[in-house]
């Protein structure tokens, strides 16, 4: 016989005797012995269901026996409330791989538990603030961590504003994203053995349960299926294994294959890597990219789609018979 705790739904546990039948060897039910909510009732009534286990199993327990380790127990979570609790597991794990990247160099309190929460608990910025304050004593407003990320969002110098005197004045944040962004790729460089020989570069869409487009957010090609949500477009440059270089954030309308060149020529200006291999999907694919690519003597790879082809290339295409490794050149003319 074993002590099993059973959950109801609205929230209750019952403590229950249960043996497994021998011929079956399925569970069945000795004894209910109580059910609570109180976590201090609990412990009392698994006491009541290990004594009469004993009692069952002919151990008889004297009168003013008693299980000191359960007392303790009680006593002591009596003495504590939930402000005095902390969840620690994610910050000894997570926050040690936080360290370990060098984000730990980045001075602000608020972002490392973001970060963490992200890894650990992702959801909603409601459901974080919720987190936070329950597990970790964290009091943010949610309204400070929807600042707080503005705060990480980079504009472009024309969406800068000018004091009286015509000084640009830059929005707040411009260099916490760049130093999130020059850690990462100081990482992604040294497990990459201190070179960035190839880059892989793919774009996504976002999309808002909102009505009304603004500067960013606006109406256009989604991937999503969701054509009437205002939208931006996330750009992400990676390299082997999926490390991170750098993001960019555009115009839900703009088209993604202008993106390509400006966003590896800005990164690679930044970070001061060289000309890597640049390998992108069907989506980027278009002339315009191929002479762009050329003229900045970038080598690449572009994906394309078969079906696009003329009937001859598609023969072509069909016509081969590689083995892994082989590779083979299609002339389409024009270079």
């Amino acid at each position: 016989m074993f002590v099993h705790k059973k959950r109801h739904r609205s929230g209750a546990y019952s403590i229950e005797v249960l043996r497994k039948d021998r011929y079956s060897r399925k569970n069945v039910t000795v004894k209910i012995i109580g059910t609570s909510s109180n976590a201090q009732e609990l412990l009392a009534l698994e006491r009541k269901a290990r004594e009469f286990i004993d009692s069952q199993l002919g151990q008889p327990i004297p009168m003013d026996y008693h299980y000191p380790f359960e007392d303790d127990l009680e006593s002591f979570l009596s003495g504590i409330s939930n402000t005095q609790i902390q969840v620690i597991g994610p910050e000894l794990i997570y926050g040690r791989l936080y360290d370990k990247i060098g984000y730990g160099g980045i001075d602000n309190e608020m972002f490392r538990h973001l970060v963490i929460c992200r890894l650990f608990n992702p959801g909603s910025k409601l459901r974080t603030v919720e987190y936070l304050r329950q597990y970790l004593n964290k009091d943010y407003d949610v309204d400070a961590i929807y600042k707080f990320l503005d705060n990480l969002c980079f504009r472009k110098d024309k969406d800068c504003k000018k004091d009286a005197s015509g000084k640009v004045i830059k929005p707040v944040g411009n260099d916490m994203k760049h130093d999130v962004e020059r850690i990462s790729y100081a990482y992604t460089k040294k497990i990459c053995g201190g070179e960035i020989n190839v880059v892989f570069y793919d774009m996504t869409t976002l999309y808002f349960e909102a009505a009304q487009e603004d500067d960013l957010r606006k109406t256009g090609f989604s991937k999503d299926g969701k054509h009437s949500c205002p939208q931006i477009f996330l750009g992400l440059l990676v390299t082997t294994g999926g490390n991170p270089i750098g993001y960019g954030i555009y115009e839900g309308n703009i088209h993604e294959g202008k993106t390509l060149v400006p966003m590896i020529k800005d990164l690679a200006g930044r970070h001061g890597f060289d000309h890597p291999v640049v390998i992108a999907d069907a989506g980027l694919l278009s002339k315009k990219n191929i002479e762009d690519l050329e003229a900045e003597k970038y080598e690449y790879i572009l994906g394309a789609r078969v079906k696009s082809e003329t009937a001859e290339v598609k023969e072509a295409i069909l016509g081969m018979n590689l083995e892994n490794g082989d590779v083979r050149c299609i002339d389409k003319a024009n270079g």
